[in-house]
């Protein structure tokens, strides 16, 4: 009977440590440094309807950097899920933008996007700036 006594005091001596561990703040200073940081390099590019487009304009909103090849299965297969996502955020700042790279001659990325349902802004020959992000690949995002 003692051993169960000891068990619940120690069990409930943790479980209060943890309950003052919860109000302990976390250190603004950690939390200003990290806002502070440049979080994206900027670039500018074309949009596939042929409006500018410059990542500053969307300084201080969550962006989510889709890369994509018309011609790639895996992009093909991603994008319905983000289009949900599109939609189910559309009315927060989060934006999502996909930039077309390592395309065939003669492709049309923002109509193939529009033809699948998939209604987020497309750059157009962004070859450069997935080198800028170190992008290899066309299955890699950046959030």
């Amino acid at each position: 009977m003692k051993s169960i006594w000891s068990v619940v005091s120690v069990s409930a001596l943790f479980m209060f440590t943890l309950l003052l561990l919860s109000f302990i703040p976390l250190r603004a200073a950690d939390a200003v440094a990290k806002v502070d940081q440049p979080i994206a390099p900027n670039f500018e590019l074309t949009r596939a309807d042929g409006q500018p487009f410059n990542l500053h304009d969307y300084a201080g909103k969550p962006v989510i950097v889709h890369f994509l090849a018309t011609w790639y299965p895996y992009c093909k297969k991603l994008q319905p899920g983000l289009e949900k996502l599109r939609l189910e955020c559309q009315h927060t700042d989060l934006q999502m933008i996909g930039i077309s790279f390592n395309e065939d001659d003669g492709a049309n990325p923002g109509q193939s996007l529009l033809d699948r349902g998939v209604g987020m802004k497309t750059l157009i020959m962004g070859d450069k700036v997935a080198n800028l992000y170190g992008v290899r690949g066309t299955d890699d995002g950046i959030y």
